[in-house]
């Protein structure tokens, strides 16, 4: 296919490890940090394992766009009163599937660009914690 082909798969899982990462960890913002720095090194070290320096950049990158995106759906979901485990599972369930998707032509850079553009959009459109029923027991 080429090097675009390649430098877009390594990308498209550089998001992927991103939104694992920042699923188990981005509770705080120590753990974004060391989110970031994981997804980084493991696309870095899975692209230096299989192809050059040309793809190991573009697996940085999309590690770095990944954690960045996932940590705001992920804060946003425990600060509504999510469970750690529960919004860690459905997260590494979506990164199983962008790591899927890594593999189809260009839509590894695509990914690199709306998982941190969906969670901005999420983040303007957020609301506060869920009141449920609590809200019709006021008189």
């Amino acid at each position: 296919m080429g090097a675009w082909y390649t430098i877009g798969l390594f990308v498209g899982l550089g998001v992927a490890f991103g939104v694992l990462f920042s699923g188990a960890l981005a509770g705080t913002r120590v753990g974004i940090v060391a989110a970031l720095a994981l997804a980084a090194g493991a696309g870095v070290a899975v692209a230096l394992g299989v192809e050059s320096w040309h793809e190991a950049i573009g697996a940085a990158a999309g590690g770095a766009a990944g954690t960045l995106g996932a940590a705001q759906v992920v804060r946003g979901a425990l600060r509504r009163g999510g469970t750690r485990f529960g919004t860690a599972a459905l997260v590494a369930a979506a990164a199983a599937v962008l790591a899927g998707l890594a593999f189809v032509p260009a839509l590894g850079y695509l990914e690199a660009v709306a998982v941190p553009g969906i969670a901005a959009r999420l983040r303007r459109r957020a609301g506060g914690r869920y009141a449920g029923l609590r809200i019709l027991a006021r008189d």
